[in-house]
């Protein structure tokens, strides 16, 4: 399961904070949120918070990745987390 929590206010950046694994299906409810919050944004900066996150899949990985490339930025996630994210570039630790 992942819950996805979003965080925002005028002229900051918009932080979703997810909690859980991105797994199966959950990486497609990812990128649903993601592309929401991208399309309302107004130009604020998109920051996904890992702190509560535990494992990702494969899929995750890929779709982190694409997100980075997009100039969203990763941030508060775990030693292992971080490890399975050591092939996507810009995080932020």
């Amino acid at each position: 399961m992942l819950k996805i929590s979003k965080r925002s206010g005028s002229g900051i950046p918009i932080v979703l904070h997810l909690e859980g694994q991105v797994v199966g299906p959950w990486v497609d409810e990812l990128r649903r949120a993601c592309a929401e919050v991208a399309g309302s944004a107004d130009g604020r900066r998109l920051i996904l918070d890992l702190s509560g996150v535990s494992f990702l899949d494969a899929d995750a990985i890929a779709l982190f990745h694409q997100l980075v490339t997009d100039h969203v930025s990763i941030a508060n996630y775990s030693v292992f987390v971080g490890a399975q994210l050591k092939e996507v570039s810009d995080v932020d630790r």
